[in-house]
C-alpha cells in the first residue's frame, strides 16, 4: 500500500492477496474506503461465521494487550 496524504493505492498483488480472505479493496483510495470494506467484511463474518469473528477479535485484543469488551446478546 502506497500513500500519499489522504489518498492510497494497492498493487494489484496485495489486491489479490485481501480478496483471498474476503477484503475487498479494489478501487479504495481513501481511509473512509479501506474502513467501509472493512465494515461490510466484518458484517458478512458475523452473519457467517460468527465463531471466527470472536477468535480474530481475541486474537486482536492479545495482540494489543487490551481487555475485549463484555459480550452482548445479538437479538434479532
Amino acid at each position: 500500500m502506497l500513500r500519499a496524504g489522504d489518498v492510497l493505492r494497492f498493487a494489484p498483488d496485495e489486491i489479490e492477496d485481501f480478496r483471498k480472505i474476503g477484503l475487498d479493496f479494489d478501487g479504495a483510495q481513501t481511509r473512509g474506503d479501506i474502513e467501509q470494506a472493512l465494515a461490510q467484511w466484518v458484517g458478512t463474518l458475523n452473519e457467517e461465521r460468527p465463531d471466527l469473528l470472536e477468535k480474530i477479535a481475541v486474537a486482536m485484543a492479545k495482540a494489543k494487550g487490551i481487555p475485549l469488551p463484555a459480550r452482548l446478546t445479538r437479538v434479532r
